[in-house]
């Protein structure tokens, strides 16, 4: 596929695993949290019994803040799989996630896309004080930040995505979504229809079956060529 259609006015971004080294940050919070309980269980392995706590907290209602889903789903992995919990494991989590820094194209990337016109804005399942630490490693180069804990709804659900075009003041034909997740913003992208440029960073995650996204680039640098060629840098 390719970019079409007029020119976005804003470029709306995922946060963790786009803008930002989730993967690496979230193994190494999970190896204090397991070295902690003296398991053997493999990071990646506890991740996805963690991730599909998660996911599933993250549907629930009430709507739960990204602590408290963080705090929840990680005690149910630690009783799933017969490990002791503690407290002090969703602080070791949540504490991490502010620290974890841009991946190194990030930032000249942010840069270059402000310096010709765009702007940008991130949309983020967290909260606000969770992502503050990770906005302020970006140079100042993001004009808005919308999370899960103002739109009361976590992403693949239409009531995050709109919640921030309405905050924002676009529509879908103003913008296009940079993003790192298949499962969240690409099926997001897929059931609303706006344009998306899937950054794969070869993690691992697999595209959607039932949708190609506009673009795919393994790193954000390459996105600067993607809008040139539709023609508008």
């Amino acid at each position: 596929m390719t970019l079409i259609g007029p020119r976005p006015d804003w470029l709306t971004f995922d946060c963790y695993g786009t803008l930002i080294q989730w993967d690496e940050g979230l193994i190494a919070a999970t190896n204090r949290i397991l070295a902690r309980s003296g398991s053997r269980i493999e990071p990646r392995a506890f991740i996805s019994v963690f991730d599909r706590h998660e996911h599933a907290l993250e549907r629930s209602r009430p709507h739960l803040s990204f602590r408290e889903v963080t705090a929840r789903a990680l005690e149910a992995a630690m009783t799933e799989l017969s490990l002791p919990s503690d407290p002090n494991d969703a602080e070791i989590l949540t504490s991490s996630i502010g620290k974890m820094p841009p991946f190194p194209e990030v930032v000249a990337t942010l840069g270059r896309l402000k310096a010709a016109g765009f702007k940008l804005a991130i949309i983020s399942n967290t909260d606000d004080a969770i992502i503050a630490g990770n906005v302020a490693q970006l140079g100042g180069r993001i004009d808005r930040v919308i999370t899960a804990q103002q739109a009361r709804a976590y992403k693949p659900s239409r009531e995050t995505f709109e919640y921030a075009w309405a905050s924002i003041g676009i529509d879908k034909p103003q913008l296009v979504h940079i993003c790192a997740s298949p499962h969240l913003d690409l099926a997001a992208a897929r059931d609303l229809g706006f344009r998306a440029i899937w950054i794969d960073r070869g993690t691992g995650r697999q595209p959607l079956p039932d949708y190609s996204p506009n673009k795919v680039a393994a790193a954000l640098d390459q996105v600067p060529g993607f809008l040139s060629e539709a023609g508008w840098m």
